[in-house]
């Protein structure tokens, strides 16, 4: 068996990127928990701020859960007043779901915390390299989607 070059495992960055996923993730959650928010109604509510509104149907789809979670997940934050259900006008049997003033207010508030947060995390890295990962996650990422739409069965 010829020799192989030995792998150098100080260069693998998924063990990198597992961890500052991680230390981003645990810093998030707990500046979104004085907020009374979780990683998962911060997405809701900025896909209902880009949306302006849409159906629980389709904000399930959006969200990729199940439409049993979504029902619940609108219920945490319809009680805390940052999310309105009505019935839709064309369809009484479907529910639109609206971001109230409060939530607007309160996703502008969590997005600063998290600003916060990530500025924390990221505290070794000067802004051109924070604006350089960035863009070689956006890179990545769409690289990533690119393939799975081409591998894709039709």
């Amino acid at each position: 068996m010829p020799d192989q070059p030995a792998v150098q495992s100080e260069h693998r960055t998924g063990p990198l990127l597992d961890h500052l996923a991680r230390r981003m993730r645990l810093r998030s959650e707990s500046v979104l928990a004085p907020l009374g928010l979780r990683p998962r109604h911060l997405v809701a509510l900025t896909v209902l701020r880009d949306a302006g509104g849409i159906s629980q149907q389709a904000l399930a789809s959006t969200l990729q859960i199940d439409s049993t979670n979504v029902v619940g997940l609108l219920n945490d934050l319809e009680a805390a007043k940052l999310v309105e259900r009505r019935r839709s006008y064309e369809d009484r049997r479907r529910h639109m779901v609206f971001l109230t003033d409060a939530g607007e207010s309160r996703l502008r508030e969590a997005e600063c915390a998290l600003e916060a947060a990530e500025s924390e995390v990221l505290s070794a890295l000067a802004p051109a390299e924070r604006h350089a990962l960035y863009d070689l996650l956006q890179r990545a990422t769409s690289g990533w989607r690119i393939m799975c739409t081409e591998d894709a069965p039709e």
